[in-house]
C-alpha cells in the first residue's frame, strides 16, 4: 500500500521537472515565429520604401523631361468633353495663356485662330469617335486684347476604350512652338531671297551684257567710220559720240569695280578736308548736259561754304549716282541738290526731283543690288546699291521718301 503513493509522488516530481523544458520549447517556437514575422515585415517595409523612392525618382525625372521640353499633359473625357491638365510646363513668356483646365473642348476650340479652328475641331472629333487612333495638329491661338497669336503643337492618342472599343479617354501633349515657327518663316524668307538673288543675278548678267554692248557697238561702229570721213565737223561729231559712249562704258565698269572692292574690303577710306559746296556743284555740272530740256537743275545750300572731313571720292560718287538717278527718271519739273544745317556733327545731303517716283512696295528694295524699278531705263541696277554701301562705310546711311507720280527725295546722312 505504501509503494503506490511513493510511485505517484515520483511521477509528480518528474512531471514538474519536465514542464520548464516544455515551456521553454514553446517560448523558443514563439520567438522564432515572431522573429520571422518581424523579418518579413522589415523586408516588406524596405521594399515599399524602395518603391516609394523609385516612384519619387520617376516623378522627378518625368517632370524634368516635361519641363525641358515645355510640354503640357492633358486628358479628355469623351463622354463629357471635359479637358483636364495633369502638368503644364508650356513657356508662357509675355503671352496670355487662357486657363482651359476643366473647360469643354468646344470652348477651347473657340480660342483658336479661325484659320485653324475647324481643322483642329474635326481632328479631335475624329479621334474621340474612334475614326482615328492618333492626333497631331499645329495651330494658332488667339491672344486676347492685342489681336496677336502664338503657335502650339499637340499630339494625342486613345488611352482607354469601353467594351465596344469606343474611346472613353484621350491623353495628349501640347507645347509652344513660336520659336520653331519663326525659324521656319526665316528659312522660307531666306530661300525666297536666295531665289530672288539668283533671278536678279541672271537679270544683272543680261543687263550688263546689254549695257556694255550698247556703248561698245557705238564705239566700234563710229571708229570704223572715221577713216572714211573727210569733213572736219562730221569727224568731230563722230569723235564726240565715241567719247560719250566711252564714258558710259567706263561708268558701268567703275560701278562693278567699286562695289567689288568695297565688299572685299580692299578699298580703304581716305579722309580729306574739303568744301561740300564745291563737291556738289561739280557733281551737278557733270550731269548738267544730260538733264532733259524741260527740267531745271538748281541747288539749295544751307551755307555759303561748309568744310567737312570725310572720304571725298566716295561722297562724290554717292552724289553723282543720286543726281544721275534723278536725271533718268525726271522728264519735267526740277532737280534740286542741297544740304541742311549740320547738327550733332552730321550733315544731311539731299537730291529732290519731280520725276515718276517709286511705288511703296519697292521702297524697301530700292537699294538692293541689281534691282531696277524700270527695266527699260538704262543702267545695271547697281547705282543705289553702291550709294548704300558707300554711305555705310562712311558711318552714314541713305534713305528715300517717294510717292508714285510725285517724285522722290534721297537723303544721305554722314558724320563730318
Amino acid at each position: 500500500m505504501l509503494l503506490i503513493p511513493t510511485a505517484n509522488i515520483l511521477l509528480k516530481v518528474q512531471h514538474f521537472e519536465v514542464l520548464p523544458f516544455v515551456l521553454m520549447g514553446f517560448v523558443m517556437v514563439a520567438l522564432v515565429f515572431f522573429l520571422r514575422m518581424q523579418l518579413r515585415h522589415t523586408q516588406q517595409l524596405k521594399s515599399e520604401l524602395n518603391l516609394l523612392e523609385s516612384l519619387g525618382k520617376h516623378n522627378v525625372e518625368y517632370e524634368f523631361v516635361l519641363g525641358v521640353m515645355r510640354l503640357s499633359i492633358w486628358h479628355l473625357d469623351t463622354a463629357t468633353g471635359q479637358l483636364t491638365f495633369e502638368q503644364d510646363f508650356r513657356e508662357k513668356g509675355n503671352k496670355y495663356f487662357s486657363n482651359v483646365d476643366g473647360m469643354k473642348v468646344g470652348e477651347t476650340v473657340l480660342a483658336l485662330d479661325p484659320r485653324d479652328a475647324d481643322r483642329v475641331n474635326k481632328a479631335l472629333t475624329d479621334l474621340c469617335e474612334g475614326r482615328h487612333s492618333s492626333y497631331h495638329e499645329e495651330y494658332r491661338v488667339k491672344v486676347p486684347y492685342d489681336n496677336s497669336v502664338y503657335w502650339e503643337e499637340s499630339y494625342a492618342t486613345v488611352a482607354e476604350r469601353n467594351a465596344d472599343g469606343k474611346p472613353t479617354k484621350i491623353i495628349g501633349t501640347t507645347m509652344r512652338i513660336d520659336n520653331r515657327k519663326a525659324m521656319e518663316e526665316a528659312l522660307v524668307q531666306a530661300r525666297n531671297r536666295a531665289e530672288e538673288s539668283d533671278r536678279l543675278k541672271t537679270a544683272f548678267i543680261a543687263n550688263m551684257s546689254h549695257e556694255i554692248r550698247t556703248p561698245l557697238n557705238a564705239i566700234v561702229g563710229f571708229t570704223s567710220l572715221l577713216p572714211d570721213i573727210t569733213d572736219d565737223a562730221e569727224r568731230q561729231g563722230l569723235l564726240d559720240l565715241v567719247n560719250e559712249n566711252t564714258q558710259k562704258l567706263l561708268h558701268i565698269v567703275d560701278d562693278v569695280v567699286n562695289i567689288s572692292k568695297i565688299e572685299s574690303g580692299q578699298e580703304q577710306l581716305v579722309m580729306t578736308t574739303f568744301d561740300l559746296n564745291n563737291l556738289l556743284t561739280e557733281a551737278m555740272n557733270y550731269y548738267a548736259s544730260k538733264v532733259n530740256p524741260n527740267v531745271e537743275m538748281k541747288h539749295s545750300f544751307a551755307q555759303e561754304y561748309l568744310t567737312i572731313t570725310t572720304d571725298m571720292v566716295r561722297l562724290s560718287t554717292i552724289a553723282k549716282h543720286l543726281i544721275s538717278n534723278a536725271t533718268k527718271f525726271t522728264t519735267q519739273g526740277t532737280i534740286e541738290v542741297g544740304y541742311d544745317q549740320p547738327q550733332d556733327g552730321r550733315v544731311v545731303i539731299w537730291v529732290r526731283d519731280t520725276g515718276k517716283g517709286i511705288a511703296e512696295e519697292n521702297l524697301e528694295r530700292i537699294f538692293e543690288r541689281f534691282f531696277k524699278v524700270d527695266e527699260f531705263v538704262p543702267g545695271a541696277g547697281l547705282g543705289l546699291s553702291i550709294c548704300h554701301v558707300m554711305a555705310y562705310s562712311l558711318g552714314g546711311e541713305v534713305t528715300v521718301d517717294s510717292k508714285l507720280g510725285e517724285g522722290s527725295v534721297f537723303r544721305v546722312s554722314i558724320p563730318i
